[in-house]
């Protein structure tokens, strides 16, 4: 009997953290529609499995919905669950929405008698809710923008305009015209200006059913550019993490970014 557990414990230490993670995302119905006003619904969860509830909702505190004309639109039929969060959009527009939730905030720690104490919260609330006098403190900005495109008729550029701020994609390959065995080609900015170097990690949907991730890794080149040649049909989900010293408060020493989007492949 030990023996088989011995083995059976080896090969899950073999398999990739990232297996396990929680990862963040928002999925549409569907991504590509026409006819008068579809509708689209979407979940939103952090969750073990790709695109599987089983975890966390995703809070909507900080939905953001770009319509094809740049104006901000407003999602309906809210509601949050256990373990995942729904809304509505309605598309009274023809061309592509880019829907997000953006999310900043800062993490802080310090020392009160040897005692580690840490905190949560916004750089408005910084001033009160942490001691001036306090020892060894350390303060750090986190920025992520969770988001995914949806097109009523033929896809457009108007929604899709980087905002120059935190980490974002520029796409070069519209979002919403990606097919199995064609090469998408995207671009990553930090601030609105090219990110250099960094690892994108690709994972197609339904993680539940099969034993490997059978995920897709590149990197970014000297002008923020990557290509991900899609493997077959099927809902894909886009991550990018970085740190830099850059932040936007004065108080904090670092800065962690994120991106994360789905992305729908469709069948030649």
């Amino acid at each position: 009997m030990i023996r088989p557990l011995i083995l059976s414990l080896t090969l899950l230490l073999a398999l990739p953290l990232s297996l396990f993670a929680h990862k963040m995302w928002l999925r549409p119905s569907q991504t590509v529609l026409s006819g008068a006003d579809p509708w689209v619904t979407f979940d939103g969860a952090i969750s073990n499995d790709l695109f599987y509830f089983n975890h966390h909702p995703l809070r909507l505190d900080n939905l953001t919905i770009t319509a094809p004309d740049g104006s901000q639109v407003e999602a309906e039929n809210q509601a949050i669950g256990k373990y995942r969060s729904v809304f509505d959009l309605q598309l009274k527009q023809q061309g592509t929405y880019r829907v997000a939730v953006v999310n900043s905030g800062l993490m802080g720690s310090w020392e009160v008698n040897g005692e580690r104490k840490r905190w949560r919260g916004t750089a408005e609330s910084l001033a009160t809710e942490v001691p001036a006098d306090a020892q060894n403190l350390q303060i750090s900005e986190r920025a992520g923008r969770v988001e995914t495109f949806v097109t009523n008729g033929a896809p457009d550029e108007g929604a899709l305009k980087p905002t120059g701020k935190g980490l974002e994609m520029e796409p070069i390959t519209h979002p919403n015209d990606l097919y199995a065995g064609e090469e998408g080609r995207f671009r990553l900015l930090i601030d609105g200006k090219p990110a250099a170097g960094l690892e994108v990690e690709v994972i197609r949907g339904a993680t539940r059913y099969r034993d490997t991730l059978n995920d897709i890794q590149v990197k970014t080149d000297e002008n923020g550019e990557f290509a991900i040649e899609w493997p077959e049909a099927g809902m894909y989900w886009l991550e990018a993490t970085t740190r830099d010293e850059k932040s936007t408060v004065s108080k904090a020493s670092s800065r962690s970014l994120s991106y994360i989007a789905t992305l729908e492949v469709l069948p030649q």
